[in-house]
C-alpha cells in the first residue's frame, strides 16, 4: 500500500465550537495518538483525507507533515455525520517503519461455481498483522469450480507475504450450497397458498 502525504496542523482550540469552527475551514478535527507519546491535536485537509480513504481505504498509511517533521500514522476510526455524511473526526494511531499492525483487511471473491450452487458468505474481511507499510488493499480468493458441500474457513485462505492470520482460522468465510430444485421452489411457493384455502374453508 502506497503512502498518502497530508499536510496537518495542530490545534490549540478544543471543544464542539472549536471543532465546528475547524471544519467550516474546510478542515477535519483529528487525535494522534500512540507509543506512549502525548496525544497531539491536529487539523487536516478534509478534501484529500477524503480522497485517501476512498482511494486507498480506511487502512491508508498517512504520512503526516508538520512545520518540523513527519510522522506515520494509520487510521483507526472515522466518525461521519449520522444524516449528512461529512467527517466529523478522526482518530489516528501513530506508527514506526517496521511497526507491525493489526487492521481488518476486505475479502474479494473471484470465479463462478459450480452450476446449481449458491454461495453465502459469512466473513466479508479478514483480520491480519503485517507491517504497517506493507498494509494490502484487499485479499482476493477464488470459488472457480467450487462444488456443492464446499466450505472455505479463513486459515485456507493465502495471505500476502509477511502477513498473519489473527482471525479465528476455523471461522467461515464462505460455504457453497446446493441451488434449490425448479420442484423445490413450486413446492414452496404452493404450500402457502395450500393452506390459506383450507383455512378458509374451516370457517365457512
Amino acid at each position: 500500500m502506497s503512502e498518502v502525504r497530508l499536510a496537518a496542523e495542530q490545534r490549540t482550540e478544543f471543544g464542539k465550537g472549536a471543532a465546528r469552527r475547524t471544519r467550516r475551514a474546510g478542515k477535519i478535527p483529528a487525535v494522534l495518538y500512540g507509543h506512549g507519546s502525548d496525544p497531539k491535536h491536529l487539523a487536516l485537509p478534509a478534501l484529500e483525507f477524503a480522497r485517501a480513504v476512498r482511494e486507498h481505504g480506511s487502512n491508508a498509511v498517512l504520512t503526516l507533515n508538520f512545520g518540523d517533521g513527519a510522522e506515520l500514522a494509520l487510521t483507526k476510526t472515522i466518525t461521519t455525520h449520522p444524516l449528512k455524511n461529512y467527517i466529523e473526526h478522526v482518530d489516528l494511531l501513530l506508527v514506526k517503519r517496521g511497526e507491525k499492525v493489526t487492521v481488518d483487511v476486505p475479502l474479494t471473491i473471484t470465479g463462478d461455481p459450480a452450476s446449481g450452487t449458491l454461495v453465502t458468505h459469512d466473513l466479508s474481511a479478514l483480520q491480519i498483522e503485517v507491517e504497517a507499510l506493507h498494509i494490502p488493499e484487499g485479499i482476493e480468493f477464488s470459488i472457480e469450480g467450487a462444488e456443492a458441500g464446499t466450505q472455505i474457513l479463513a486459515g485456507a485462505i493465502a495471505l500476502p507475504k509477511g502477513a498473519t492470520l489473527v482471525t479465528d482460522p476455523e471461522a467461515l468465510v464462505v460455504a457453497v450450497n446446493a441451488a434449490p430444485t425448479a420442484e423445490q421452489m413450486d413446492a414452496d411457493g404452493t404450500e402457502a397458498p395450500a393452506a390459506a384455502e383450507e383455512s378458509e374453508g374451516d370457517e365457512g
